[in-house]
């Protein structure tokens, strides 16, 4: 009896430490919950993007969408309110996503968007890491509107060098209320470099983060987003994704593209 008692009363310690730590309101879905909600989310649209023949249509879409509610025990009004909240608290928003990040390669691999080797040799010169499939569409209905990668390489990239997240981007419209989002990250140890970008005209557009020279990169993350709690219809068409890694003083580094703000 008394080691039953000891053992609820660790759970509601930690219960309470739990919710005495979230930072989101009651009837919004805690950070964890978020996570695991988002992850099983995107595992969905991945399996509809590798499986068209077997949802064609809307309906057989909306179903598996409905089934990972289900799951969770949630609705999909609940779900649509907490990406409303976390839109609004992108810091927050962000945790989540750093917590999805350390899951979802490995969940998404049998969905048919695996995540590949970065190269064989990590101190290769200008070589394309992107891990994802090249192509993306962003549109409202869609429960995670974007795509996330994480690259975690066996060796760590070689000290000062530098990212160019590419990508042509069409289908904007001066009447959207909200525009892609690109944010990339670097993980120098105890150093966190990152860039945002918003994506406001159709093209062809390269984001630049440069590394320190004198640590080296253990993680390149981040995201390709956009904001779905906007009712009106659209679609984004993002192609020629590509990642590429220069070594530190490349010739072949790009001089044309300006260089972000790091903060």
């Amino acid at each position: 009896m008394r080691t039953n008692l000891y053992k609820y009363s660790l759970t509601l310690v930690a219960t309470t430490l739990l919710v005495a730590c979230s930072k989101v309101p009651g009837d919004i879905l805690p950070e964890k919950k978020m996570r695991d909600v988002m992850l099983d989310v995107y595992l969905a649209e991945s399996l509809i993007e590798t499986n068209r023949t077997v949802y064609p249509d809307t309906v057989r879409k909306a179903a598996l969408f409905q089934s990972v509610f289900r799951k969770h025990n949630i609705t999909e009004a609940v779900y649509d309110s907490s990406l409303v909240w976390y839109s609004k608290n992108l810091d927050i928003y962000m945790q989540v996503l750093d917590m999805a990040l350390a899951d979802i390669n490995t969940r998404i691999r049998d969905m048919g968007d695996v995540q590949a080797s970065a190269a064989p040799n990590t101190n290769q010169d200008s070589i394309n890491i992107w891990p994802r499939r090249d192509f993306s569409v962003l549109y409202p209905a869609a429960l995670f509107n974007g795509v996330i990668f994480d690259i975690r390489p066996d060796r760590a990239y070689s000290s000062g060098s530098s990212f160019v997240l590419g990508m042509r981007v069409w289908g904007l419209t001066e009447q959207m209320r909200y525009f892609p989002e690109i944010r990339m990250a670097i993980d120098q140890n105890d150093t966190v470099l990152y860039v945002n970008k918003k994506v406001t005209k159709d093209g062809y557009l390269e984001t630049i983060l440069k590394g320190l020279p004198t640590k080296q990169i253990k993680r390149v993350y981040g995201y390709i987003r956009m904001d779905n709690t906007d009712k009106n219809y659209y679609k984004v068409y993002v192609d020629s994704l590509s990642l590429m890694k220069y070594n530190y003083g490349s010739p072949a580094m790009p001089a044309s593209a300006p260089t972000d703000s790091i903060h």
